[in-house]
């Protein structure tokens, strides 16, 4: 049997599919005769239309999903072009982008790309089908499907894990099969009935597979998964270190590998009955899996030396919603052993130790996205984030000391978010304004969030699919299918203006820490010098004088002792012998000068020491 993956635009162009990459290598241990071949489709597309207008494209949902969706409903034109234009208008790489020579160029590369394809040496076609890959899927399994009517076409992944196969199936004839949730065993059963096909093949009775034949036998939906991550094979990325060879020599690149350490989110997963929700009420990530799988430490770092040995580059980042708390310092301090100059990106929550953030900055750790969501406590609580303003600050803090990048979301106009949510977030404002700035994201309803299965806890009246998915779909397509994100009704247009001075503070918060990095010696805008029994805490203000201050004995081992969030309670316990009654003004001058954060009687020191 030979099968096809297909992994189609918009992904990140410079990394290869984990999704199929993983497939292959656990069908391939399952069944050595099995030939499997994975079609990076995305990397030709962005290679024909340039790294930079792809990358664009890439960071809009709306602008990926409207190139393909022009071309896969060419009736409906002159709608997704309008869409298309005023998504783009915020993109300067867009600007002179003319949409018709986009698709245009597109569709050639497309079609060349099938047509080049023998597809009677083909039994079985699969496509993973994530965000932003909706429209590009359904464009590539219908032409398929015209070259090869034959041709049993699965579909996985993200998008249409749950209850929401049904939809595709009833929708598109082109599609045979859907896998719910995790691939490996569902697609690996599916591919063994398919070999052995005889006339009496009930496909429906394959666990994680949904088939028309069950889906008018009112089966139920399920997940087969592994109980264990551990036996899972490395990855194998070979044909898309193959298909990168074959382009010109100004278009190659070097690769960033994609790796997982573990499935699910241990945060939704935990025990913890008080809440209405064990998730953060905002997410929709975790669909397709049920609980929380890591793999073993030795194995991780095995993987990660063997993938950076065989396609010789040392960029690697991790796919993990989350990684994992227990055992995440264990494996940088493995992987810094290795002896090799990796340049590492993961997600972590915002309680994350610095003990184990210098263990991943030891590693190679570049970059990082840290679950902040809000600069609110009050909001925080709404989000279900279990996580506190004062944290939050910490970490960023932790970060900017350590010379990580933080590329971590504020999310703003989230239903149900009130005045005291605002002011809260601009009050902690005025004190992260000298780390990296967070970036202003909208909230947006995804399919199956806690919001959406409780809409009436965050004052939301109804929800339908997104209105933009009625330009993309005939209306008949629109109204039966569930689609991953939401349009609803409820207080958007209070939350709008309610929310519009922290969108002007965090912009000013951007032109200000970009200032500040300009120069050959630049730092930090609040920084420190430590001279053992003193400490010079240099304080830079925009278009200002710096400002000095130094401290001596006591001050100074209290600032230091506050460097992680103490209570009160705890600082007057460590220092008796200076007493409540001088520690309470001390504290109260720094949080006045904005060189601590005070919330709730607990107490952040916020200089960072000087590189």
């Amino acid at each position: 049997m030979t099968l096809a993956l297909f992994s189609t635009p918009w992904p990140l162009y410079d990394r290869p599919s984990i999704q199929l990459g993983t497939l292959k290598a656990y069908l391939n241990a399952q069944n050595p005769d099995l030939q499997v071949m994975v079609h990076h489709v995305y990397l030709k597309i962005a290679e024909a239309i340039g790294y930079e207008t792809y990358r664009a494209i890439s960071k809009k949902t709306w602008l990926a999903e409207s190139v393909y969706g022009a071309m896969l409903y060419p009736q409906r034109w002159d709608e997704i072009e309008a869409l298309f234009k005023r998504t783009a208008r915020s993109k300067a790489a867009l600007a002179h982008i003319d949409f018709k020579q986009l698709c245009a160029k597109i569709r050639k590369t497309s079609e060349k790309l099938i047509a080049s394809l023998d597809w009677s040496r083909h039994d079985v076609a699969g496509f993973s089908i994530t965000l932003c890959q909706l429209m590009s899927s359904l464009y590539f399994i219908r032409h398929i499907k015209i070259s090869c009517p034959r041709l049993p076409i699965v579909v996985g992944g993200s998008m249409f894990s749950g209850n929401h196969a049904a939809g595709l199936l009833q929708n598109f004839p082109e599609v045979d099969f859907v896998i719910n949730g995790e691939g490996e065993r569902p697609l690996a059963r599916l591919l063994r009935l398919l070999t052995e096909r005889r006339g009496d093949t009930d496909f429906a009775a394959v666990p994680g597979v949904v088939s028309r034949n069950g889906m008018h036998r009112d089966i139920p939906t399920s997940f087969s998964q592994m109980d264990t991550l551990n036996d899972l094979p490395t990855p194998n990325y070979d044909d898309y270190f193959s298909l990168l060879r074959t382009l010109p020599p100004d278009k190659q690149f070097f690769p960033t590998l994609p790796a997982e350490i573990s499935r699910g989110c241990w945060w939704r997963s935990r025990k913890h009955p008080s809440s209405a929700t064990k998730a953060c009420s905002f997410c929709n990530l975790n669909l397709q899996w049920e609980g929380y799988r890591a793999k073993k430490t030795p194995q991780v770092v095995s993987e990660i030396d063997g993938l950076t040995a065989k396609y010789q580059t040392l960029s690697v980042a991790f796919t993990d919603n989350l990684l994992p708390a227990g055992q995440s310092k264990d494996i940088f301090q493995r992987l810094a052993k290795l002896g090799k100059d990796f340049r590492l990106f993961g997600e972590i929550r915002a309680t994350t130790p610095r003990s184990v953030l210098q263990a991943m900055k030891d590693a190679g750790t570049a970059e990082v996205q840290i679950g902040i969501e809000a600069l609110s406590t009050k909001l925080l609580g709404k989000l279900h984030k279990g996580t506190t303003a004062i944290q939050n600050l910490e970490i960023l803090k932790n970060c900017e000391e350590l010379g990580i990048s933080c590329m971590s979301n504020l999310i703003l106009h989230f239903p149900g978010s009130d005045i005291d949510d605002v002011t809260e977030t601009l009050h902690a404002l005025d004190f992260a304004c000298s780390f990296r700035p967070l970036r202003c994201v909208f909230f947006w309803l995804g399919l199956g969030s806690p919001v959406c299965q409780n809409p009436e806890l965050f004052g939301i009246k109804t929800f339908t699919n997104h209105h933009n998915y009625k330009v993309l779909f005939p209306t008949h397509i629109y109204r039966s299918m569930n689609l991953l994100i939401q349009s609803y009704r409820g207080d958007q247009g209070y939350q709008k203006k309610l929310w519009r001075p922290v969108q002007i503070k965090v912009k000013k918060w951007e032109k200000h820490y970009r200032e500040f990095q300009k120069g050959p010696f630049h730092s930090s805008a609040l920084s420190f010098r430590d001279g053992r029994d003193f400490m010079i805490i240099r304080q830079k203000h925009p278009k200002a004088h710096t400002h000095t201050h130094r401290l001596a004995g006591a001050s100074r081992a209290i600032y230091q002792f506050c460097r992680k969030h103490r209570s009160l309670k705890h600082i007057v316990h460590r220092f008796p012998a200076v007493g409540e009654e001088k520690i309470v003004p001390f504290l109260k001058m720094m949080v006045d000068k904005r060189l601590m954060f005070e919330e709730r009687k607990r107490y952040l020191s916020l200089a960072v020491r000087a590189r």
